[in-house]
């Protein structure tokens, strides 16, 4: 049983065909990051398999069950902030918990402790407004990992950061994740990214979406790098370039595509 099953997933606004007739299947425990050209409809795929968005067509299945409303088996990270900011750091990650009928008390604590984790130790009284984006991306993290979810959907979770932060929290989102998010199995994650070196560090395949109009997968590559991963030191690797080359190779050309429609509307 596939952890998400995309299968012929239409999506159409209108006269538009964002999504035509995509097919993916990601299996449990794996990392699997969607790349392509810009609004190809990558969103739009995470979104299927958010439940918050339904196919005109076709069908979305999250652990052998179709996903007919929001997905309570999925954590989403956003790529904006998501942080209440009236709320401390330690009271925004205690907040799914206590929507979910945890006493506020052992809320807190079960934060406390998820903030240790990712990196925020004694940071749990400040608000967004005193966090810088990083401390504020690690916030995030927590604020989804607290529930344990079986399955993450990252929606360019990085993209606002500095180069610097970015590689450590990219090595942090690995180190969590290979030790299983807390929650001891390791969590399957559907990533979206523009940033074809973020990919390939990260993930154990990575899917190319083509241009739009009417996107689709149309290729997909596994990643055959050696676990555990430092995403700076491994870019530097043969086996990295002739990885990147490959998938360039494919991607190049969707780009272009995309590129003259731009120039010639």
């Amino acid at each position: 049983m596939s952890a998400l099953e995309f299968r012929d997933a239409v999506v159409r606004f209108g006269d538009a065909t964002i999504l035509g007739g995509a097919s993916l299947a990601v299996e449990p425990g794996e990392f699997v990051s969607v790349v392509g050209p810009t609004g190809c409809g990558k969103s739009t795929l995470l979104n299927l398999a958010a439940g918050l968005l339904m196919p005109s067509s076709g069908t979305v299945r999250s652990l052998g069950k179709p996903v007919a409303g929001v997905n309570r088996e999925a954590g989403y990270l956003f790529q904006g902030d998501s942080l209440m900011p009236w709320r401390s750091a330690r009271d925004n990650v205690a907040a799914g918990p206590i929507f979910a009928g945890v006493g506020k008390a052992e809320a807190r604590a079960q934060a406390e402790a998820w903030l240790e984790r990712v990196g925020l130790h004694g940071a749990g009284h400040k608000y967004p407004h005193q966090m810088s984006g990083g401390m504020r991306k690690r916030a995030q993290l927590a604020q989804t990992l607290i529930l344990d979810p079986p399955i993450l959907l990252m929606d360019e979770p990085f993209s606002a950061l500095d180069v610097q932060t970015r590689l450590m929290m990219e090595n942090e989102l690995l180190a969590l994740w290979q030790g299983g998010g807390g929650g001891g199995a390791r969590k399957t994650v559907l990533f979206i990214t523009h940033d074809l070196e973020e990919a390939i560090s990260l993930s154990d395949r990575v899917v190319v979406l083509s241009a739009g109009p009417s996107t689709r997968p149309i290729a997909e590559f596994a990643i055959d790098l050696p676990r555990p991963r430092d995403v700076a030191e491994i870019r530097h690797t043969p086996a990295f370039q002739t990885t990147h080359a490959r998938i360039w190779d494919v991607l190049r050309d969707e780009v272009l595509k995309t590129y003259r429609r731009g120039v010639a509307a």
